[in-house]
């Protein structure tokens, strides 16, 4: 992902400095994003030095307190530079959860969280993101880049590597550096054995998932949608790792999915997600973006089954950016963090969060192919193959033009359904440098608006709405005139004490009601846009799942 303003572009590599001057004398206006990926970790020539230790009064998360590099003397470590928001932050997470199931005596890795969104500093949303991602290390909240700027990182995700002694070793960034890591370690394991320097003794961390458990009926809902026709909702249960249907009232109706993360079709009791978020229902079939197995699973919710019917089951990492290629077939071809689904004439469209591109499936044909970004990550304008969309996380339609919460842009953008036409942006910056960078809070007109990582968008009365999730607001949005305003809302019970939502991601409507997922809140809210009130739908009959072996400390059984 793109780093942070302004340190990044003090680190600008002359040839971007020499194009961009080039470009500028030739009178061509030039968009850089600097992403400046760093290469493969390497040993760093003659005496290594010490690693820059963390600064105290910082919070920490998965630990009894403070961590200090001399506490884990003997051990190598691995400084992951990450951010809540990010899909490559996300995608990365498998990887050190293998390095750490690999060596799980000789390594730790510390999560140095360096925030990019306002909302990212607070450690209570950090908190929330480590329970969310089944994060087992400890997390660091370097609030203001601190140690981001000790170790001179400039990207997210970025890795740094620390031998056992506590000398710096070697640095890395981005995606698919799983077996440089995996050398990295190895080697400095079987060097500080050869120097009797190695500390093999495991560290219990307490993890703060030892403290919070997952027994509410739901656990960080991403999606929800409601079934006007069918009387129902369907909700993403996300962090449970299932799908929930109820009828309009909460009564619950079905439950797809065992409850513990796993990619397995087959009946409904049987079947297994990962992280599923955005779904589309058309009669008694749903469609699930089964977002950790990068899949899209279809759901009879009358014969009870569930099967794949586009992806693989594992990450595919190029990105796809010619929008021209020849439709390929969708049950062998790999996804990147399909995040939601939209169904329109035949055609299943994903925003494809991890490639920043919508794509369209042919449910007839079963082919699939890119249909709108080039795959890079920014905020550009443009004809379908040639606009840049950033991590699109929420699809709405009204029949013929397609809104798309985009949501690393903190972007709301407009493309034709058609195929024929152009991406445009109704919220958000596009065509400037600091695309991703250009958040806030403020109800107003075209790029004066401002929103935090919307990440959901539904349509009501010619309108969209949006869930601004970290404002943690509702917006509504005028596709004519671009103008958005702030939802006045308030709770339906006037006893009711707290905020009215915590991050919230999915919105569907069904009349004036529209259904919310709050998911820091682990709940459904329910708002009546006639009456602007808010109330928390009741779940009847909604247990949570088992709980998950993994989720308990070794020494501790639970009563």
């Amino acid at each position: 992902m793109t780093p942070p303003e302004p340190s990044p572009y003090r680190r600008l590599w002359p040839a971007a400095v020499v194009a961009l001057f080039g470009a500028a004398l030739a009178g061509v206006v030039v968009y850089l994003i600097v992403t400046a990926p760093k290469p493969d970790l390497l040993a760093q020539g003659g005496k290594r030095e010490k690693a820059p230790e963390f600064p105290d009064k910082l919070d920490w998360l998965n630990t009894s307190g403070p961590v200090k590099l001399a506490d884990l003397k003997g051990k190598v470590v691995i400084l992951d530079f990450w951010t809540l928001c990010c899909i490559n932050c996300i995608h990365i997470l498998p990887d050190l959860a293998a390095l750490e199931k690999k060596y799980p005596n000789e390594l730790v890795v510390i999560g140095v969280h360096s925030a990019k969104f306002e909302n990212e500093k607070d450690t209570k949303s950090i908190r929330k993101a480590v329970l969310r991602y089944e994060i087992a290390h400890p997390v660091v909240n370097d609030a203001e880049h601190g140690i981001w700027d000790a170790y001179r990182t400039r990207s997210w995700p970025s890795f740094a590597v620390i031998d056992a002694e506590g000398n710096f070793y070697g640095d890395t960034s981005g995606e698919g550096k799983l077996e440089v890591l995996d050398k990295a370690v190895a080697t400095l394991i079987a060097e500080a054995k050869e120097k009797k320097v190695l500390n093999d003794k495991p560290i219990r961390f307490d993890l703060v998932r030892f403290r919070e458990t997952a027994d509410t009926p739901l656990f960080f809902p991403g999606k929800v949608i409601a079934d006007e026709a069918g009387k129902r909702l369907v909700i993403a249960d996300s962090t449970h790792h299932r799908i929930v249907v109820t009828d309009l009232d909460g009564k619950q109706l079905a439950v797809i999915g065992t409850g513990s993360p796993g990619y397995k079709n087959g009946k409904f009791a049987d079947a297994q997600f990962d992280d599923p978020q955005g779904l589309a229902i058309d009669g008694d079939r749903l469609y699930i973006c089964d977002r950790k197995n990068h899949a899209v699973r279809a759901a009879d919710l009358k014969a009870g089954t569930v099967k794949t019917i586009a992806g693989t089951g594992k990450q595919e990492g190029r990105f796809q950016a010619r929008l021209n290629d020849t439709p390929v077939a969708a049950a062998t071809n790999g996804l990147n963090s399909p995040w939601d689904v939209l169904l329109h004439g035949g055609q299943l469209f994903i925003a494809m969060a991890g490639h920043h591109q919508i794509w369209a499936l042919d449910l007839k044909a079963n082919t699939m192919r890119p249909f709108a970004g080039d795959g890079s990550e920014h905020i550009t304008d443009g004809p379908l193959p040639n606009a840049a969309l950033a991590q699109p996380s929420g699809l709405a339609s009204d029949g013929k033009t397609l809104f798309v919460a985009d949501s690393e842009g903190s972007a709301v953008r407009r493309l034709p359904l058609s195929g024929e036409g152009r991406v445009t942006t109704l919220v958000g910056t596009p065509n400037v440098r600091s695309a991703l960078f250009n958040f806030g809070d403020e109800d107003g007109v075209g790029e004066k608006a401002k929103l935090q990582h919307a990440l959901g968008v539904a349509l009501y009365g010619g309108n969209v709405l949006i869930a601004d999730t970290y404002n943690s607001k509702l917006k509504v949005l005028d596709p004519k005139t671009r103008e958005v305003k702030t939802l006045t809302l308030k709770a339906a019970d006037a006893a009711e004490k707290g905020p009215l939502f915590s991050e919230p991601a999915g919105i569907s409507v069904v009349g004036d009601i529209a259904y919310v997922a709050d998911t820091n809140a682990h709940r459904i809210r329910v708002v009546d846009l006639k009456a602007n009130t808010v109330k928390t739908l009741d779940l009847k009959g909604v247990a949570p799942p088992p709980p998950q072996k993994e989720w308990l400390p070794p020494d501790e059984k639970r009563k």
